[in-house]
């Protein structure tokens, strides 16, 4: 059996990869679309929250790239200095978004019940708590 560390990375390449691939009939990438998700939840966001959000999904520069990108497309505005928020044409296209990375989470989870599904994510939950220490804000 690999280890843990083996099929976290290759998942995450595999998603990553996957999701980039269905979502660049959208202009899109995996990031760009995470963070216009952050934008959606966070009416009038602020850049510094939207970078804090997905920090553990991205560095800086890339994150930097998938705001200047939502923003040169039109999925997002800036209505004052900082600030984000979704455009209505950008509120629209995320809409018909959804609806395909619906079906890329079906596919993903085929063969995979719920509550296996609930368990992974708990454990994997747990090892970077205890990883993270106390310090970290992990506990």
């Amino acid at each position: 059996m690999k280890p843990i560390g083996y099929w976290l990375n290759r998942t995450d390449k595999a998603l990553t990869r996957s999701m980039n691939d269905m979502l660049a009939e959208f202009g899109l990438t995996r990031i760009a679309w995470q963070v216009l998700n952050v934008i959606q939840d966070t009416p009038d966001a602020h850049d510094t929250e939207v970078r804090s959000v997905l920090a553990a999904n991205a560095d800086p520069a890339t994150l930097t790239e998938a705001i200047d990108t939502v923003l040169a497309d039109g999925w997002a505005a800036r209505p004052a200095p900082g600030r984000l928020t979704l455009t209505p044409d950008g509120r629209r296209r995320l809409t018909e978004v959804s609806v395909r990375v619906d079906a890329f989470r079906e596919l993903s989870m085929t063969g995979i019940r719920l509550d296996e599904y609930h368990t992974a994510v708990r454990v994997l939950e747990r090892m970077c708590h205890n990883l993270e220490g106390p310090t970290s804000g992990g506990r």
